[in-house]
């Protein structure tokens, strides 16, 4: 009923940039928070960051300073900038969405399929 396609994952070198999409679709009425999380290898999923219906923004320590939510509700997309990137940055980058399909539905969790981001030192 809803998907979430991701893209903009690659490879980098330490200390550049890579600029992550994630476009949702198909039976919504309404989306409220939307999110990053990455998981490297042998670790458990963490939340990057995550971004609001109205715009407030949660960073992990991690990254703040050094990364950037962002939301397009028009789109029904979210991006995240990530700048400074480093070899700890590692992982497949999942986006996650918690989307009502109609007024009166619960809020479900939907997932991305992952986009990988390495970054090589």
């Amino acid at each position: 009923q809803v998907q979430l396609v991701e893209s903009g994952g690659g490879l980098v070198q330490a200390g550049g940039s890579l600029r992550l999409s994630c476009a949702a679709s198909g039976r919504i009425f309404s989306i409220n928070t939307m999110g990053w999380y990455r998981q490297a290898p042998g670790k458990q999923r963490e939340l990057v960051a995550a971004i609001s219906s109205d715009g407030t923004t949660n960073y992990a320590d991690s990254v703040k300073g050094r990364f950037t939510i962002s939301r397009d509700n028009a789109k029904n997309t979210v991006y995240l900038q990530m700048n400074s990137l480093k070899p700890e940055d590692t992982g497949v980058y999942y986006c996650k969405a918690d989307v009502k399909i109609l007024y009166y539905s619960s809020i479900r969790a939907y997932w991305g399929q992952g986009t990988q981001v390495t970054v090589s030192s």
